[in-house]
């Protein structure tokens, strides 16, 4: 039985593109057990699971790491050879979703609580980071995490004047120096919250510090690690990861009934990709500056994730898509939409409000002909 008597941390193993799973499993003990995290002494993590670490200790909405997570794996998905190919930079694209996601204090707030663990390029030794002196120091030594040998390139990132490269090769489930640390990995094996075999395996291996089952399924899973499969499959995993993270919290009756739905941000998130048009004086002073508004105009409506994958998302991530058309019903005197609207909500339509200014029409229209009438 887990014991929360005491100081305890949180350990993310690195899993590639299977970090989805990982948005799954927070979004589960939020909703249900928010204190789990928000009281824990350490947030580790290496490789993906840093990215993780660093979104629960920051504060940044899960649904925004899974849009990033969705662009990410769809950008690779359109080249023969996916990641690998040499149009496809995954450690820019990681840098520039840091960059945007990451609040300008993002090293303040993760600095004694967020463990990176990284890998020593002159020796191999493991080290584990803490103290980040500024928002880029933060970003570098992420990239650093999450940087696989020629996978990602051939010249490691450095940080402070060091290089590293990806913290799997020396630690990939660090412990953040406690012994009372709840594990996380994408596969199936013997950490705290991972996915449950369902074919008998004999054997289990332990891969820098994570428990591996052999067996077909975790096969498929480290397949998925580097080549990211279809949406469809992705939204699946992160549902399987709610699931997951369930069966732990029942298994160790942590179960909160009573709190309410938590989200992660300390200050309320701007939408993302529905947010309603406005207009800019600024916008039409030069041609130029329209252009670069068309150009971050397509950059939101390329990053929208479909309607029908939202819909495969596990409940609380589907509810953080809707909270700008909600939000705007609301402002309006129309009250939230109703479960079989934000069914049909399409992030991509009107910017992400086409159902609720439909609605809203809809009811201006019931309310005229009854002045009318």
């Amino acid at each position: 039985m887990l014991d929360l008597s005491k100081e305890w941390s949180i350990s993310f193993a690195g899993c590639g593109f299977m970090g989805i799973y990982y948005i799954g499993a927070t979004s589960c003990i939020l909703e249900r057990f928010p204190s789990f995290i928000q009281n824990a002494t350490k947030i580790c993590g290496a490789s993906s699971g840093s990215l993780m670490a660093t979104v629960l200790t920051v504060g940044i909405p899960l649904e925004k790491c899974c849009q990033n997570l969705m662009f990410m794996a769809k950008e690779a998905r359109k080249h023969k050879l996916g990641p690998l190919h040499p149009a496809y930079n995954l450690v820019k694209i990681v840098k520039d979703s840091l960059l945007e996601s990451l609040p300008e204090d993002a090293h303040v707030r993760a600095s004694g609580r967020l463990c990176i663990s990284l890998t020593r390029v002159s020796d191999g030794q493991n080290v584990l980071v803490s103290e980040f002196d500024n928002k880029e120091e933060l970003i570098e030594a992420l990239v650093c995490s999450c940087f696989v040998p020629l996978y990602c390139g051939v010249i490691p990132p450095t940080y402070r004047g060091v290089h590293y490269v990806d913290g799997a090769v020396s630690d990939n489930l660090p412990s953040g120096l406690l012994n009372n640390t709840i594990t996380f990995a994408a596969y199936a094996g013997e950490s705290d919250v991972c996915p449950r075999g369902s074919t008998i395996s004999l054997h289990e291996v332990r891969v820098k510090n994570v428990s591996i089952q052999v067996n077909t399924e975790n096969m498929y899973r480290v397949a998925n690690t580097f080549f990211p499969p279809p949406p469809e499959v992705m939204a699946e995993i992160c549902q399987n990861g709610y699931l997951d993270a369930l069966r732990f919290l029942q298994d160790n009756n942590l179960i909160c009934s009573q709190c309410p739905q938590r989200s992660l941000e300390i200050a309320a998130p701007k939408p993302f990709c529905c947010e309603l048009p406005k207009e800019s004086a600024e916008a039409k002073e030069s041609s130029g500056d329209t252009q670069v508004d068309g150009a971050k105009a397509a950059k939101d409506e390329q990053e929208c994730l479909d309607p029908q994958l939202i819909g495969k998302l596990p409940l609380n991530i589907r509810r953080g898509h809707w909270a700008p058309a909600d939000a705007f019903c609301s402002a309006n005197g129309f009250g939230p939409l109703s479960s079989s609207e934000t069914s049909r909500l399409d992030p991509r339509g009107a910017k992400g409000h086409e159902l609720a200014l439909r609605r809203c029409w809809r009811h201006l229209q019931k309310s005229s002909a009854c002045q009318g009438g």
